[in-house]
Order: structure tokens, then C-alpha cells, then sequence
């Protein structure tokens, strides 16, 4: 017997879905959040990895949450508090690290990066607005008054700053590195951040774009307190303090479409819920193929769809070490970047694009164990990584392209904190095939398609579900695929709440 008990069904339980479905709540809508897994926050959660060993899911930091999510939802009073704002150590095998905070370095190349670090952030803070609206509509009805504040506020940049960014901005990061700076560690460290979880290295056309949406989502890279469960559940918190009925092992195997018009889910355990909103914010893919089907949708669009590009390029790394590991030194609190120029960074993607695993990989890794007590037994340590680059359709197949892999980047590892190998109990490397099977990220990708310029604003996901509404009536999206795109940010699910209650009204 089907039953009717919400007007808003929201499929996804991650970062956006919670914050959708909280804005809803809030707004007076009754809301049924439907989650596959038995914990919501997808990416964003914890789990033990090895016995007493803790791990971030996915995430293992936060490049800044979306701040109306965080003020709307009231995470603070929900439990969530930060560390303060990581430094980045640049790891280097001698000894010779770099530290940066933001702007701020040492070095002969202080100046240049401070220089550049404004440039760009001054690029980025004119663009971050974009992220809070839905993209510009090429014809019809359009946010002209909206579009207008924007371009305002690019054009305060002043001539000269804006001639500057119209000639980055779709160029290649690696070339800004070698025009701007001349410290080989500068130069990765600026390459590794451009191209983290994306299909494109440092030399790709567009790569400097992304280190701009980098920016723009907000200073410094944040770890909560109590490690990235916290964050998940201080949004399970808020959502449900909003009015959001959450479902647990709830998953939908169909989104039930009458008349051209969604009604409803179907669980995979059989039950029928009819609700007057279906709302997925999971990967747009996933949701027009795998739920929707090619019965309700135009076979251009159907089609299209599957082409989105997906490509995950990056593999995460887990290990339970017996002590606490030495990077020559290196502050075990820090943020610790391997990545010593912009051309490893590129020869460490070259190998991936044709179905091979790098010699070296350039990885991100932090200790969450450093920074708190319980991520690990007394005296151990947790080391999470995100490992670059993995190639998304092995040529070995993927058990010996997974071992290629762990082998590479334990090689990379220690060289530099030699002895690190030996103080590993276990290791948990998760593929992009991994990332994909575990959650639903389609290719492994966690911005739920690739960020590239051709699949950003009303190209998200797609041209004809660009502004969070799709063909079928009463479906809308809010998920990573959505414009401004993924990460721990959140803006996408707030951004779609905002369109769909804009519709209602």
C-alpha cells in the first residue's frame, strides 16, 4: 500500500542532500530524507578501517563550508567545531619543507607567492558569488538584477585587474607557475592544489579555474573536532532539529514518474512512498538512468546524460601505523603536500590517462590522530591520504592496478619519512572504482561529474537541468552535480532548496 508522508522526498543523505533538505524544513515543507547507508553524510562520515582505527570515510577536510548553510542550519549550536585553519607543509625528501599559510610563506619566493596569492584571491572573491545563485539562463526568463550585482562587482577589480583575469582565467595552472614563481616546491604545491580531484593535470587547458573555485570556496582547509563524523552528524543533527524526517538504509530503486510527473519512490525493500516532490541529490547520472529510466525522458536528454564525464583521478589511502611517523621533522598537525614541482604533479597524471599507475604518485595526507585522542590506539596513528593520480580504467585490471598503486605511494611515502613502512599494521587503499561502489560517486569522481569548463554553470550536469529543475516534473536536483559542483561545501544543496521554494512560491 503506498503511502504519502511528506511533501518534499529528498534521495541522498550527504552534505548537499542535508542542507536541501534542511532549507525545506525550515521553510515549512515536510520533508522525508531517504539514505542508502546507516549513517548520513556520505563522504563526510567515519569508519573504522582497521581494529580501534578510525578514518574519514572520504573527506578528510573541509576547503570551507557554505556559509548560509552553516548559519541556516545552526551547526555550531549542533556540535560543530574547527581546529584552526591547517598550515601546509610542502614535504620535501631532504628536509628542506615549506610552510604556507594562505598568502604567507618563507622563502626566496615570499613576495611572488604573496603577490600571487592576492591576485588570485581577488579573482576568486568576485567569482564566489556565482556559486550562491543559479546559473545565468541563456534564454527566456532570466536573474538579470542578480547578474547585474555580479558584474558590478567584478568590474571594482579596476581595469587593469580585470584585463588580468580575463587572461587567466581559462589557462593552464602550470603556466601560471612558471611565469609567477621560481621555488620548484611553490610551483606543485600551487599545481597539486589546481588539479586535486580532477581529470586534467597541471598542464590541461582550464586547470587554473579550478584553483580559482578553490578559493572561492573559502579560506584555509578546515578539520573538525572529532574528525569528519562530527560534521556528519552535526548536520544529521541540524536537518532533523529543522523538521527533516531521516531515513536510514532506505534506498530507492525507483523514482515513480505518472502522467510525465514524479509522484514517488520505490524502496528496493518494496514499500511505495508518494510525495508531491522528489528531490535527488545524488549523482544526476544515477538518478536519470538508474531511478528515472528512458520511458520518461526525451531520448536526447537520456542519452546526453550518459555522456556526462565522470572521471575520478584520485585514490584514498589509509593507514594504522604503531607510531607516530617522522617527515624529516615535518609538523604532524599540519597539512602535508608531496608534490616537489608542477612537472611531477603532470608525469604523475600522464600514466593514469592511459590505464596505467604512476611511479610516483603526489598525494595529500594528514593525521587526524595528531590533532585529537580516540582516531587511534594509544601511541598509533592514523595517516589518510589522497593519493594522485589512479587511473580509471586499469589496464591490468583493478586488484593489480590497486597493489601497483599502495606499492607507489608507500614507496613515495618513505622517501620521505624513511621507516614509515615499517610501522604500518594495515593499509586501506580505496580506487575510484572503490570510491564509486562505496558511494554511489559515479567514476569516483566526488564533484558528481568532472569540473571542467564545459560541464560548469548551464552545462551542470547538463543543458535542460542546469537550475536544479529537470524535465520531469516535480523532480529536481540537488546534488554535487549541480552547480557550483562538490567537495564539503554544501552550496549546491542549498542553492536548489532556494530555486525549488522560488518555484512553489
Amino acid at each position: 500500500m503506498p503511502t504519502r508522508s511528506s511533501d518534499v522526498l529528498v534521495i541522498g543523505g550527504g552534505v548537499n542532500g542535508l542542507a536541501c533538505a534542511a532549507r525545506l524544513a525550515a521553510a515549512g515543507c515536510k520533508v522525508v530524507l531517504l539514505e542508502t547507508t546507516g549513517k548520513v553524510g556520505g563522504g563526510a562520515g567515519e569508519r573504522e578501517f582497521a581494529p580501534g582505527f578510525r578514518a574519514p570515510a572520504l573527506a578528510h577536510l573541509t576547503q570551507g563550508l557554505d556559509s548560509r548553510m552553516v548559519d541556516g542550519m545552526g551547526l555550531a549550536r549542533h556540535g560543530l567545531v574547527f581546529h584552526p585553519p591547517l598550515a601546509t607543509t610542502v614535504v620535501s625528501a631532504t628536509g628542506d619543507h615549506l610552510v604556507v599559510r594562505g598568502g604567507q610563506t618563507t622563502g626566496p619566493d615570499a613576495a611572488a607567492w604573496a603577490a600571487l596569492q592576492a591576485k588570485l584571491s581577488a579573482f576568486a572573491r568576485v567569482l564566489a558569488p556565482f556559486r550562491q545563485m543559479p546559473p545565468p539562463r541563456l534564454s527566456g526568463q532570466n536573474r538579470w538584477p542578480g547578474l547585474a550585482r555580479q558584474a558590478l562587482g567584478i568590474r571594482t577589480l579596476g581595469r587593469a585587474n580585470l584585463r588580468e583575469l580575463l587572461r587567466m582565467i581559462l589557462i593552464n595552472v602550470h603556466d601560471v607557475a612558471e611565469d609567477e614563481l621560481t621555488d620548484d616546491r611553490l610551483k606543485g604545491l600551487l599545481a597539486f592544489d589546481a588539479t586535486l580531484g580532477a581529470w586534467l593535470g597541471p598542464r590541461s587547458p582550464n586547470s587554473l579555474i579550478l584553483y580559482l573555485d578553490r578559493l572561492a570556496r573559502g579560506e584555509g582547509s578546515l578539520l573538525p573536532k572529532g574528525g569528519m563524523a562530527a560534521l556528519a552528524a552535526a548536520l544529521g543533527r541540524a536537518a532533523e532539529s529543522a523538521g527533516v524526517r531521516v531515513r536510514t538504509t532506505a534506498a530507492v530503486q525507483q523514482v515513480l514518474v505518472e502522467g510525465g510527473r514524479a509522484v514517488g519512490v520505490l524502496l528496493a525493500d518494496g514499500e511505495e512512498i508518494r510525495s508531491g516532490l522528489v528531490v535527488s541529490a545524488i549523482h544526476p547520472r544515477t538518478t536519470f538512468h538508474g531511478l528515472v529510466g528512458a520511458a520518461a525522458l526525451d531520448a536526447g536528454f537520456y542519452r546526453a546524460t550518459g555522456h556526462i564525464r565522470s572521471r575520478g583521478g584520485a585514490a584514498k589511502l589509509h593507514l594504522a601505523l604503531r607510531d607516530a611517523p617522522d617527515f624529516r621533522g615535518a609538523d604532524l598537525r599540519s597539512r602535508l603536500v608531496i608534490a616537489p614541482s608542477s612537472e611531477v604533479v603532470e608525469a604523475a597524471f600522464n600514466p593514469v590517462k592511459y590505464g596505467e599507475v604512476p611511479d610516483s604518485p603526489v598525494l595529500e595526507a594528514i593525521l587526524p590522530s595528531a590533532h585529537e585522542p580516540g582516531q587511534a590506539p594509544e601511541g598509533a596513528h592514523v595517516l589518510s591520504a589522497i593519493v594522485q593520480y589512479a587511473p580509471h580504467a586499469p589496464r591490468a585490471g583493478l586488484s593489480a592496478a590497486r597493489a601497483a598503486l599502495l606499492e607507489a605511494a608507500l614507496g613515495v611515502l618513505e622517501a620521505h619519512a624513511p621507516g614509515l613502512r615499517g610501522l604500518v599494521s594495515h593499509a586501506d587503499l580505496l580506487m575510484p572504482q572503490d570510491i564509486e561502489a562505496r558511494f554511489g560517486m559515479v567514476g569516483g569522481n566526488w564533484h558528481h561529474g568532472e569540473l571542467a569548463v564545459e560541464q560548469m554553470l548551464f552545462n551542470r550536469p547538463q543543458f535542460g537541468a542546469a537550475h536544479y529543475s529537470t524535465p520531469v516534473d516535480g523532480l529536481w536536483l540537488a546534488g554535487a552535480g549541480s552547480h557550483p559542483g562538490g567537495g564539503i561545501n554544501g552550496a549546491a544543496g542549498w542553492n536548489a532548496a532556494g530555486a525549488l521554494l522560488e518555484a512553489r512560491a
